[in-house]
């Protein structure tokens, strides 16, 4: 068992108190009662989403898969997210939240700090595919989420269509949710055009 030693403790502290900041960072996506979706209920969501699809996914670490999902969009705990819409246009996204996530870690040891990078890396990478995995079930949380939303009428079901393709498109498990989210997106829409 380890021990945690008095100097390491207010780096830990310090470094959760800066991570709280995921709750009031806000996505662009709305809950089903019409409020803007948090980060943090965004990635607490997705972690669900992977432990209720462990048994589907037996040849992959699916707890290494809900530790790259805790950390993914830490970073935004200091800038906030970019709407996904707007990410093509911001080809230095990658990097920036990198930085920003190098800087939410820095009180942690030297060790928990590479630990943690490496995590982040191997999601921005889709590097292994326990990060694969990650980045899919990312997606597909936010396409469920843009259905399951009280979204405004200006909301463009359409993005939601081509959203992540080429992250959604390996794994049959995978490619099913993906179709049938395709399939609730379309009717989601065709019940905004009657409007």
């Amino acid at each position: 068992m380890s021990h945690l030693g008095s100097s390491e403790l207010p780096g830990i502290l310090e470094f959760l108190r800066q991570a709280e900041k995921l709750k009031i960072t806000y996505r662009s996506g709305y809950t089903s009662d019409g409020r803007t979706e948090s980060v943090a209920e965004h990635t607490w969501r997705l972690c669900l989403v992977a432990l209720a699809l462990e048994k589907h996914f037996p040849d992959v670490d699916m707890g290494r898969v809900i530790r790259i999902c805790i950390i993914h969009d830490l970073g935004e705990a200091l800038h906030g997210d970019i709407p996904a819409p707007e990410q093509e246009g911001s080809p230095e996204k990658s990097e920036n939240e990198r930085n920003d996530f190098r800087e939410l870690i820095a009180s942690l040891s030297e060790s928990h700090k590479e630990e943690m990078l490496a995590l982040w890396d191997e999601y921005e990478n889709a590097s292994t595919p326990e990060a694969k995995t990650a980045k899919a079930l990312d997606k597909l949380e936010t396409l469920l989420q843009h259905n399951q939303g009280q979204n405004p009428d200006s909301f463009d079901y359409a993005f939601n269509l081509d959203y992540g393709k080429k992250y959604t498109k390996g794994h049959p498990v995978i490619k099913a949710i993906r179709k049938h989210l395709a399939r609730e997106t379309k009717e989601k829409a065709r019940g905004m055009n009657n409007k």
